[in-house]
């Protein structure tokens, strides 16, 4: 894809994502994993199917999909860096994930925003219909002692 001149490439899996650009971003830009671990995020990215955006081999976004690519996927880690927004590069990631052949078959893909809730809404994400039945383990501000 080209955007003003620039070519923006797509790359997935963890052998082709930027561990420490990743890395960077989530601990030090995002308001959901500040101070996570550089091996915290290698095991998840691991164990994730990951995108990547680059420019020439810049990494300048990135989605994970927590999945076991049969009935469930959680959409996490969503970002594009600050001088990249405004272009629709999120939008380019999303939609691929959501064409995978796999994820049109899941069940349930679940994700958490605080601020982007226009975006997630474009592919058909919602609040969920029983809120009642979703139960969770929330333990803020686990990597501020790390």
């Amino acid at each position: 894809m080209e955007i003003s001149n620039q070519v923006i490439e797509i790359k997935t899996g963890f052998e082709n994502m930027d561990i420490n650009a990743v890395h960077q971003f989530l601990s030090k830009e995002s308001y959901w994993a500040k101070g996570i671990p550089l091996e915290t995020v290698k095991t998840a990215l691991q164990n994730s199917f990951c995108i990547g955006l680059f420019e020439d081999e810049k990494q300048i976004g990135f989605a994970r999909l927590v999945t076991d690519y049969a009935t469930f996927g959680y959409l996490a880690d969503v970002y594009v860096l600050k001088e990249y927004r405004g272009k629709g590069l999120s939008k380019m990631m999303i939609k691929y994930i959501m064409e995978l052949d796999f994820a049109g078959s899941l069940r349930r893909i679940l994700l958490a925003t605080l601020d982007a809730h226009l975006l997630y809404s474009q592919f058909g994400f919602q609040l969920p219909e029983n809120p009642e039945r979703l139960m969770e383990i929330k333990r803020n501000n686990l990597y501020e002692d790390v």
